[in-house]
């Protein structure tokens, strides 16, 4: 995840217009082309891609390439025989085999089904953060607000609590209901600073409820934070995020 991705707020989502969604595919689809044409088309074509094994460098970087790539078309949650109709479409542009379609009656059906598929993606993350959300407004401590937002506080803070104009230093960790880290100060060893107004709703609403040198965990549902479109691939579409924050200061 490029560095702050995170803390910008829900309205400055990218690819947040079809045509830039469109687009981002569009990029993959060629990248990955690249990738067949050579890493070997026949091996990908013919459903070899999930046992190759790497082992050259530059091997290991088509493979890291694949990987990339999955994870940015990972909204439309292909089964095995859609991912080979894909492969196989790729295999066609890349040999300059004749099209099975007209690309441009079916180019631009892409978006439509990614938005359908982006919709059920949506529904289903919700139902699985319900449970996770009763269970943590259950925990010693913990406050479930009227937005949905759950804080519990895991050391006392001393200090002052900021307000939605100020602006704030923070370590944070984030993670998904699975466990899946998608973002993290710490790791980088670099405080965030940023304007509390200027961030998930999750963020305003719950670091003004904490006072500097405080340490919490947040239980963030997708209405406060990125809502149905998520931020792929790292944050699926309405996905209730985790945080650990710990409120280092209140910048003047």
């Amino acid at each position: 995840m490029r560095r702050g991705m995170m803390l910008v707020s829900a309205g400055d989502v990218c690819y947040r217009g079809p045509m830039k969604r469109q687009f981002r595919w569009f990029m993959a689809a060629t990248l990955l082309g690249t990738a067949i044409s050579q890493g070997g088309c026949s091996k990908l074509a013919g459903g070899g891609g999930a046992s190759a094994q790497p082992k050259t460098e530059d091997q290991k970087t088509l493979y890291a390439l694949g990987l990339m790539l999955g994870k940015n078309i990972g909204i439309f949650n292909l089964n095995k025989d859609e991912l080979a109709m894909v492969q196989s479409g790729m295999s066609s542009a890349v040999l300059k085999e004749k099209a099975q379609v007209e690309l441009e009656t079916y180019g631009p059906k892409i978006d439509a089904m990614a938005r359908a598929r982006q919709a059920t993606n949506a529904v289903a993350e919700k139902e699985k953060a319900k449970t996770a959300a009763e269970a943590a407004s259950k925990e010693p401590g913990a406050v479930k607000t009227a937005s949905g937002m759950v804080i519990r506080t895991t050391k006392p803070g001393t200090g002052p609590m900021p307000v939605s104009t100020d602006k704030v230093k923070v370590h944070y960790v984030g993670t998904l209901l699975d466990g899946t880290e998608f973002d993290s100060s710490v790791k980088r060893k670099e405080p965030a600073t940023f304007p509390l107004d200027g961030v998930i709703k999750c963020w305003t609403e719950g670091l003004q409820k904490m006072k500097v040198g405080e340490k919490a965990k947040l239980l963030c549902p997708s209405e406060i934070a990125y809502g149905d479109n998520g931020r792929p691939p790292q944050i699926p579409g309405g996905a209730t995020l985790l945080f650990d924050v710990e409120l280092l200061e209140i910048v003047k």
